[in-house]
C-alpha cells in the first residue's frame, strides 16, 4: 500500500512538474521578441507597392499633394502611369482625365 501511493504521488509530481515546465518556457515568445505577423494585406499594403519613382507624374492630379508624400493608388492614362494619394483623387481624375492632367506635372 505504502508503495502505491508513493508511485502515485511520483505521477502526479511529474504530471505537475511537467506542466509547469510547459508553462514557464512558452516556446521562448515574449511580446519584445515575437515577430510581427506579416499577412498577405501588411505585404500588399499600397505603402510597399508604390513609389514616386514608379510614376510618371509629381503631384497627384486630383489635389496637387506631391506624390513624394505617399501614393496609394496608380492609373495609366495615354501611356503614362499616374501616382494618387488616395482612391477618391483617383476616381475624382478618373471621371475627367483631361480636366486634371496639367495639374499632374508629368516627368
Amino acid at each position: 500500500m505504502k508503495r502505491k501511493s508513493l508511485v502515485t504521488l511520483r505521477f502526479v509530481l511529474t504530471f505537475f512538474a511537467a506542466g509547469l515546465l510547459l508553462a514557464s518556457c512558452g516556446n521562448g515568445a515574449t511580446a519584445e521578441n515575437t515577430p510581427k505577423d506579416t499577412t498577405a494585406k501588411d505585404i500588399m499594403a499600397p505603402e510597399h507597392r508604390f513609389t514616386a519613382d514608379v510614376v510618371d507624374n509629381k503631384k497627384d492630379p486630383a489635389c496637387g499633394m506631391p506624390v513624394t508624400a505617399g501614393i496609394t493608388d496608380t492609373a495609366q492614362y495615354k501611356s503614362k502611369v499616374l501616382g494618387f494619394c488616395s482612391k477618391e483623387c483617383k476616381t475624382e481624375f478618373e471621371k475627367n482625365p483631361e480636366q486634371y492632367i496639367a495639374a499632374a506635372q508629368i516627368k
